[in-house]
């Protein structure tokens, strides 16, 4: 069993930031994160709702360039690739997060923890099945 000062469990932008700094202070840190580094809102909510709505604004704009003297024809746009892009940007900021551990050097656990027993944290994967213990 690998042993840590501190496990934080969730990789939202309250975990992630804590095992940043509990490592810059010395600790031997763990993030056991399920899903996706960055939470909810990098990831599902804000963030690419933001990447959304910018591109209805720029659809708007390029349906209204007679307002601004242009002129186009034709105008179409890819409903997977605005999605794609939502998706992408992301990707990108969750990668940055993942770079910002490494480079603390707090060890990610890409698991659900739960607290099993003092000092013990149990990884157990998607389907529930246990993969490891890791102590604090």
């Amino acid at each position: 069993m690998q042993k840590f000062d501190l496990v934080v469990i969730g990789g939202g932008p309250g975990g992630y930031v804590a095992a940043i700094r509990a490592s810059q202070l010395g600790l031997k840190t763990a993030l056991v994160e399920e899903k996706h580094l960055g939470g909810i809102c990098l990831n599902w909510g804000c963030i690419p709702t933001k990447a959304l709505i910018r591109c209805s604004e720029i659809n708007h704009l390029l349906h209204n360039l007679d307002d601004y003297g242009f002129s186009a024809k034709d105008i179409k746009f890819d409903f997977n690739k605005i999605i794609q892009r939502s998706r992408n940007v992301s990707k990108k900021l969750s990668d940055g997060i993942k770079y910002l551990m490494q480079k603390n050097k707090v060890e990610i656990f890409n698991a659900r923890g739960q607290l099993n027993g003092t000092d013990k944290i149990r990884l157990t994967d998607e389907n529930g099945k246990t993969i490891d213990d890791i102590g604090a």
